[in-house]
């Protein structure tokens, strides 16, 4: 049984994301909650509360068991980029990119949801 949650337009590039998310990716929950918890990133901030939620997803909705629970696919999207403008030297105007992530976690409790 999978359970999805979604975090749309977190404020954090998706490349550093993904540096995080590589961490955890094909892991059983427990491990992965540990594993966030312990990194110092704003990236393993948003991933746990999306992990959490995916978690009890699958607790309230579907009655699976917490303690079986993998990580079966995780990814980051791109979402909008904000653009702003800085100002630079002899009068120009440069643009400054502000982006956004869509972070997407499933976890399962059966036997094949590791990759």
């Amino acid at each position: 049984m999978e359970a999805y949650a979604i975090h749309k337009n977190a404020l954090i590039k998706p490349r550093l994301a993904r540096m995080t998310m590589d961490l955890i990716r094909g892991k059983d929950v427990k491990t992965a909650q540990g594993i966030l918890e312990n990194t110092n990133t704003k990236a393993s901030r948003l991933i746990l509360k999306v992990l959490n939620s995916a978690v009890a997803n699958a607790v309230n909705n579907n009655g699976a068991d917490a303690d079986k629970l993998r990580i079966k696919e995780c990814y980051i999207n791109p979402g909008t980029v904000y653009k702003r403008i800085k100002f630079a030297s002899r009068g120009h105007v440069d643009r400054h990119d502000k982006r956004s992530s869509h972070i997407t976690i499933c976890v399962t409790d059966e036997e094949g949801g590791r990759k």
